[in-house]
């Protein structure tokens, strides 16, 4: 079992404009951020089953001792797994130099988790010097084997043209890999490229069900494009409803352009009733991360001082729990 991580270059993020709702202001397109930090595969459990479920369940002394004597039979599961184990300090002090060693060892036998999580610690530099070369070279591999996170990692890589030359087809083919794994980064890169007509034919239609299947699998620029498609008609049929549905999971999960979009639903009663208090509490939430909005200013100054007052208490609860759950 592999866990998705969004891989050492992050996410690609292209917002897109919400045409049809009441004008504001548009998202801006974002730049993918810098590379995230290495994180070790899970390794998949082959015959290391014991070593694993005591690794999942917490009971990492039981998990490091039996992948330990898997090891030794030359497990490659085992060793991809003891080299999360030195990684996370877990059962043992932490040290990726021994890490890097296990997982090493464990490409060698062909384990594409190991090389993903070798990759990582090369382009880093954690307990080994960085070496972009090997992890150039661990990715490929990893690749080849249709690890997501390497395909879609190495998507990024040939989307931007960094290490390698840039190449948009190959981009797509990688995405195309890491997306009908289930990977939603990938499947929203994916459907960018469907958009733009990079790599790919441009096809709205095929971008849309990319945003479709990248929103249910978490990722919250998905949501929010996808409800953008929902609510406009464009390429996916036209729901306000379920828009409105959408753009309310996104906002909950801090998208401040899905809070200025549900602030402009709940202000005009267009996909689900009209809230003046709730349009004025997400509108506050918004503006607060950036997402200002001069329409919304002038709605809720028109708008009796309870109806402001309960909307700015409101959001100020959702702001401080929020907060809580980060720190």
């Amino acid at each position: 079992m592999t866990m998705f991580r969004r891989g050492i270059i992050g996410a690609l993020i292209v917002a897109a404009p919400l045409a049809a709702l009441p004008a504001t202001a548009q998202p801006a397109k974002k730049a993918p951020p810098p590379p995230a930090p290495p994180a070790a595969a899970t390794p998949a459990p082959g015959n290391a089953d014991l070593a694993y479920g005591a690794y999942q369940r917490g009971f990492y002394l039981t998990a490091f001792n039996e992948a330990t004597r898997r090891a030794q039979q030359n497990d490659p599961a085992a060793m991809t797994l003891l080299g999360e184990i030195y990684t996370q300090g877990v059962a043992v002090p932490r040290d990726e130099a021994k890490a890097a060693d296990w997982y090493r060892r464990a490409a060698g036998l062909g384990d594409a988790n190991a090389m993903f999580a070798l990759a990582m610690l090369d382009i880093q530099g954690r307990g080994i010097p960085r070496n972009f070369d090997e992890a150039m070279r661990m990715l490929q591999d990893a690749a080849s084997r249709n690890h997501p996170l390497a395909c879609y990692d190495l998507g990024l890589l040939y989307l931007q043209g960094q290490q390698v030359q840039q190449d948009f087809k190959r981009a797509a083919e990688l995405f195309a890999t890491a997306a009908g794994i289930g990977n939603p980064e990938a499947q929203y890169a994916l459907a960018t490229m469907y958009k733009e007509g990079r790599g790919v034919d441009k096809d709205q239609a095929k971008a849309m069900v990319l945003m479709g299947q990248a929103s249910i699998g978490g990722n919250l620029d998905a949501m929010v494009e996808y409800a953008i498609g929902r609510f406009n008609g464009t390429g996916v049929p036209k729901d306000e409803a379920d828009a409105a549905q959408i753009f309310l999971r996104a906002a909950r999960l801090g998208s401040p352009i899905a809070q200025n979009r549900l602030a402009r639903i709940l202000m005009a009663g267009r996909g689900m009733a009209a809230n003046p208090t709730e349009a004025i509490k997400w509108h506050i939430i918004a503006k607060a991360a950036g997402s200002g909005d001069p329409d919304l200013d002038a709605f809720a100054g028109q708008q009796p001082q309870a109806v402001r007052d309960a909307a700015d208490q409101a959001a100020k609860k959702w702001m401080a729990t929020a907060a809580g759950l980060r720190s």
